[in-house]
């Protein structure tokens, strides 16, 4: 079993910042990517951005030059830096982990509001 708690929501201004963090506990060793997806109102869940275990990344391209996505291995901790922050990326955002063996996991969500 995996646990991922997420931190760091909060609301701010249009043009602001905010940094997500995603704590993983238990197995962690099974982790391969982990990754941040968020959901608005009355939208699907989307990708923001992934991580594998060797540190390549891939990011949605609405968030692309704004975010950026880490991970702490050595504190079993996935970061989200959010820069330039637009109304538009107001939603729930989720931490992802995905296993060796193709299984996932995913955090209870931190709310993210932009206001404009």
């Amino acid at each position: 079993q995996v646990q991922l708690v997420e931190s760091g929501g909060g609301t701010v201004q249009a043009g602001g910042s905010l940094r997500l963090s995603c704590a993983a506990s238990g197995s962690i060793f099974r982790i391969n990517i982990m990754g941040w997806y968020r959901q608005a109102p009355g939208k699907q869940r989307e990708l923001v951005a992934r991580i594998t275990s060797g540190g390549s990344t891939n990011y949605a391209g609405s968030v692309k030059g704004r975010f950026t996505i880490s991970r702490d291995n050595a504190e079993n901790t996935m970061y989200l830096q959010m820069n330039s922050l637009k109304p538009e990326d107001t939603a729930v955002y989720y931490c992802n982990a995905v296993f060796y063996d193709l299984r996932s996991s995913w955090g209870q969500g931190t709310q993210v509001t932009v206001s404009s």
